[in-house]
């Protein structure tokens, strides 16, 4: 699976068709924050990680949606890593653990998920850095995730 310049609406299973509380979204971005960090440090198995998440986490989490994006980002890290050198002010394996897995969930859903505006997947990455990473990353973050918009979602962009 590739990613495409312009990125297409994925018709398929998406999640997102299902009315789902903003907040069970939002959790279920902070365990795909979670489980990247651990896939990153321990390379664990995702579908390890998985289970783990789902037996240690009950509650409000939109599960389908966390599915849909956490195995999905390990099996084309190598295209996410294209699509982020070229932004980044150094290579992937020099970025903090924590940055990294947020770039690679910014990237994911600017890439596949068309139907989270460009802004709520800034946003939300932000907010993670601010909560999770080091002091300033936050402004990293938003650095580099603005520059994949313009490389990811032309359309979107310049119809704002």
């Amino acid at each position: 699976m590739t990613i495409n310049s312009t990125a297409t609406r994925d018709k398929s299973n998406c999640s997102a068709r299902k009315k789902i509380p903003l907040a069970h979204r939002r959790k279920a971005r902070q365990l795909i924050l979670q489980a990247l960090y651990q896939w990153l440090l321990a390379e664990t198995k995702p579908r390890l990680i998985t289970q783990q998440f789902r037996e240690e986490n009950e509650g409000n989490i939109d599960w389908d949606y966390f599915d849909e994006v956490f195995i999905e980002i390990p099996k084309i890290v190598d295209d996410l890593d294209e699509h982020l050198i070229p932004v980044l002010d150094r290579k992937p394996d020099a970025l903090d653990p924590i940055e990294k897995a947020l770039l690679y969930l910014g990237t994911f859903e600017l890439a596949h998920r068309i139907d989270v505006p460009y802004k709520v997947v800034i946003n939300e990455c932000i907010e993670l850095a601010k909560v999770f990473g080091a002091t300033d990353s936050h402004k990293y973050i938003n650095g580099v995730l603005d520059k994949m918009v313009v490389k990811l979602r032309p359309i979107e962009l310049s119809a704002k």
